[in-house]
């Protein structure tokens, strides 16, 4: 039995999150599933809401992806973090690879085999 995870989506586009929300739903990828819209906000309740993984957005107002990433570093918060973005940049995915805890990078829109490949690659982890 493989145990089901808490996810963390942090993205500034409410219809984004709902949208990531509904695909973790249908692919059972999650037991339960977070949503913010501020960065800041989800910063803020990391250690109450301790989740297994962080979906997270790097085109954000206020606090972008990056930042965000940094503020993680600095609280030395070893979350495991899936970048999902619009960018298509080879120099944002090979920043990705100066965070450790950055084990994916995702171009939007996901849909439902890019969430069941990201879960079969997760299995052996969870």
């Amino acid at each position: 039995m493989t145990k089901l995870l808490k996810i963390m989506l942090v993205d500034d586009q409410k219809m984004a999150n709902f949208i990531n929300k509904k695909l973790i739903e249908v692919t059972d990828f999650a037991e339960s599933i977070i949503d913010y819209t501020l960065p800041r906000t989800a910063l803020s309740e990391l250690e109450k809401e301790k989740p297994d993984l962080i979906f997270l957005d790097l085109n954000m107002p206020d606090i972008n992806g990056w930042s965000f990433l940094d503020a993680l570093k600095e609280k030395d918060d070893q979350t495991r973090v899936v970048i999902v973005t619009s960018s298509t940049s080879d120099l944002d995915k090979e920043k990705a690879q100066n965070y450790n805890q950055v084990i994916d990078f995702l171009i939007k829109p996901l849909n439902k085999n890019i969430i069941l490949d990201l879960k079969n690659k997760l299995r052996p982890a969870c």
